[in-house]
């Protein structure tokens, strides 16, 4: 039989194949939307990840208290307006910088590791590797250096052109901080208590001023052991202005490795700072650091997942911000 006049037929297989290039050409037209990726550089900068090893490995092994600094170096970034570098910017015509934030003034280091790093890899691949993604590579490394968890790092961040100093004394946790306030400001982040008490575990290493515990070991308060609040006023002394700078490791026990004895030392009311020792004050994050103290295999799992997490926060992708060629200023 024929077709009715006017009327004709495409073969299916044709119609198919149509089909199947409309179809594409829809794909096509959604915009991609940048991720972060573990692969990132493996093709546009492949000695990336080796060249800031080595060098983070150097620094550590001059100083080993700056593997805790470029752990909080990171940990600084990202909670203020996210993992963008911006915590690296110095003050100019248009920056405000952080670095001037109560929270990091005289505290937050390991700038100049950072600017190194930074130099080696533009001299190996100028303009691809953004300081966001070192600042999250060096505190990757940094754990590792002191024997603490690696962990597998997605990258592909790109750099402020703006700072956050504004934001920064509200986003930025206190050593005077409670429970509470603790819990609240991670949870902003998109991180859990658990993820909190993980993280401030980083506390195993590095060092702290004498500003930031003068009251804690003055206060003669029950949630101190009184040998310990002793031992520290040795270097501590009581008025303010006098000594404020002297440091006292945040670990008494084993202050240079990562290691899960920061727990145990909040079990034994030892924690150096008050905001420390909330966390196992009665509350409700107690069970996570007796299980921490128990085990240091599940406090290393925890910590390397909670640093993934937190270096998911608010990342510049894609063609947002820019990659510095200096990572104290904006290009």
């Amino acid at each position: 039989m024929g077709l009715a006049a006017g009327r004709s037929r495409l073969p299916s297989c044709v119609s198919h194949a149509f089909l199947v290039v409309a179809g594409l050409f829809i794909l096509a037209s959604i915009p991609c939307e940048a991720q972060l990726s573990s692969s990132f550089y493996d093709n546009a900068c492949p000695n990336a990840l080796t060249t800031i090893r080595t060098a983070i490995r150097t620094a550590v092994s001059r100083e080993r208290r700056m593997a805790a600094s470029l752990i909080r170096l990171h940990f600084h970034d990202c909670f203020v307006q996210g993992c963008d570098a911006s915590i690296l910017l110095d003050d100019s015509a248009t920056i405000q910088s952080e670095k001037n934030a109560p929270n990091n003034n005289n505290s937050v280091r390991g700038y100049e590791v950072i600017d190194n790093v930074k130099s080696q890899v533009e001299s190996i691949c100028p303009g691809v590797v953004s300081c966001a993604d070192i600042l999250a590579v060096a505190a990757r490394d940094a754990s590792v250096a002191v024997g603490g968890p690696t962990w597998t790092l997605k990258l592909g961040r790109r750099d402020s052109t703006t700072s956050g100093l504004s934001q920064a004394a509200a986003n930025l946790p206190t050593f005077r901080d409670g429970l509470d306030r603790l819990i609240s400001l991670f949870s902003t982040k998109g991180l859990s208590a658990r993820d909190m008490v993980a993280l401030s575990g980083s506390h195993t290493i590095g060092q702290a001023r004498c500003l930031t515990f003068r009251d804690r070991i003055y206060d003669n308060g029950t949630n101190i052991d009184s040998g310990f609040a002793s031992t520290r006023r040795r270097r501590c002394p009581v008025d303010n202005g006098n000594g404020d700078d002297n440091l006292a490791a945040l670990d008494l026990v084993t202050p240079n490795s990562f290691d899960n004895n920061y727990f145990k030392n909040l079990i034994q009311r030892k924690g150096l700072l008050q905001s420390d020792q909330v966390l196992f004050n009665g509350g409700s994050t107690d069970s996570i650091v007796t299980e921490y103290s128990k085990s240091p295999s599940t406090f290393s799992s925890d910590f390397a997942a909670a640093m993934v997490k937190m270096g998911d926060i608010e990342p510049l992708l894609g063609s947002a911000g820019e990659i510095r060629k200096y990572c104290n200023i904006v290009n």
